[in-house]
């Protein structure tokens, strides 16, 4: 969308908090894999020019465990709903989400937020709790009815598409301005 690298390091410069936030899947993989490694590749490109720059005081490249903080606590931090939720902490509201370390993509695993950061991605995600109740079990999700859903969604992009008149391409999708 034409916005430039996202100001990690000035944020951190300026001890504003900061989160993950995928909302313009149109530009940007979604899944949070996807965000963490962009934003932990960023800051470090970002931080390695200045060192070669030969530029003083260079802030520290973030960890691991950094970005995972950053995908979990961050969000409720950044939106000041770190008192609530955020952290599995008693009373506090809690998503849990359980990642397959044993899968073939981080075996062996040999640091767990390095695993998570640099080499899981959504095939990892075996089992989530939102708000206490089960959304995915054993890597299925639970109480979601998949085809309808493909169904459906393929019906609306249809619709709103054909009232633009776009030709439909070999591959199932329109081209816009054709």
């Amino acid at each position: 969308m034409g916005h430039g690298i996202p100001p990690i390091q000035q944020a951190l410069d300026h001890k504003i908090p900061w989160s993950l936030s995928n909302d313009v899947e149109t530009e940007i993989p979604s899944d949070f894999f996807t965000q963490m490694r962009t934003n932990f590749f960023l800051q470090r490109m970002q931080i390695f020019t200045r060192e070669r720059a030969k530029e003083s005081n260079v802030p520290p490249l973030l960890t691991v465990k950094d970005i995972v903080h950053v995908a979990t606590a961050g969000g409720a931090r950044a939106n000041w709903l770190d008192k609530r939720t955020g952290s599995l902490t008693p009373g506090k509201e809690a998503d849990v989400i359980l990642l397959t370390a044993n899968a073939i993509n981080v075996t062996p695993l040999n640091h767990a937020y390095g695993a998570i950061v640099l080499g899981m991605d959504t095939s990892n995600v075996d089992t989530v709790f939102v708000g206490g109740r089960v959304k995915k079990w054993q890597g299925q999700l639970v109480g979601a009815d998949l085809d309808q859903l493909r169904t459906r969604s393929a019906q609306s992009r249809d619709y709103l598409l054909a009232q633009t008149k776009w030709p439909r391409t070999v591959l199932g999708g329109y081209l816009p301005g054709h």
